[in-house]
């Protein structure tokens, strides 16, 4: 079970997003566990294809994620997860 956190702003959208603890060998079935708590999260995330958004980044362990197209970085049960949103605007 990989823990995972999301940037607080988020939360706009799925007010009870927080901490938690999620099944996911792989990022890509991390993002599915995700979206299935949180139907339509997965649109903020990744792209048609199923790729990173570009103004979204995937840290493991605080290293950024290498495969941004398949999300095919590997989780175990020790593993923590940030995903972060960048802001845009002026």
């Amino acid at each position: 079970m990989a823990k995972v956190e999301l940037t607080n702003h988020l939360k706009r959208f799925f007010p009870t997003l927080g901490p938690q603890t999620l099944p996911a060998s792989t990022v890509a079935e991390l993002v599915r566990a995700l979206d299935g708590r949180y139907p339509g999260i997965v649109g903020y995330l990744v792209d048609e294809r199923g790729a990173l958004r570009k103004h979204v980044n995937i840290f493991i362990d605080g290293e950024m994620v290498v495969d941004r197209a398949g999300l095919g970085d590997a989780l175990d049960e020790r593993s923590e997860v940030f995903i972060a949103q960048a802001l845009s605007g002026g």
